[in-house]
């Protein structure tokens, strides 16, 4: 790769802070390939009301299209969130290399905090995992969206 872990995670980053411009909580991915992104996403499940509208998901169909494949290997997708266990199904359906991401995710995570679906010998792929680059930076978008949330709603 051309660029590093953290140039990349700025992208995600930035996609995650359009998210959150849309009212969404601020979660952003990028796929990446040969040094290039190749995909863009952010969580839309407010404003496409689509349970499925996770960044990860939106990074990952951009990316087969563009290479005109659903696999998805040689690819490393970096998400400011750690993966719940329907990204990381999709993770693993696109036979993703690595998963970067920033911040752990205690409630829905599915890469170490409640749950380890993309370790070795789960299922018949194994995806590298990557967790805590730039976590202060992650952390700190959807802490303070979902602080901002509880005030509104005093």
């Amino acid at each position: 790769m051309k660029k590093d872990y953290y140039d990349f995670m700025k992208e995600a980053i930035r996609e995650a802070r359009a998210a959150e411009r849309a009212g969404d909580v601020p979660v952003g991915a990028v796929a990446v390939k040969d040094g290039e992104i190749i995909g863009r996403g952010r969580n839309r499940k407010e404003a496409a009301a689509d349970p499925a509208g996770h960044a990860e998901i939106e990074a990952l169909r951009e990316a087969a299209a563009r290479l005109k494949t659903w696999r998805l290997t040689d690819v490393t997708l970096f998400v400011t969130m750690e993966p719940c266990p329907m990204c990381a199904g999709a993770i693993l359906q696109a036979r993703v290399e690595t998963v970067v991401f920033g911040a752990w995710d205690v409630h829905w995570g599915a890469c170490g905090s409640k749950a380890t679906l993309l370790e070795s010998g789960v299922f018949n792929h194994t995806v590298n995992v990557i967790g805590g680059i730039m976590e202060r930076e992650c952390a700190a978008l959807t802490e303070k969206f979902f602080r901002r949330k509880r005030k509104e709603n005093l």
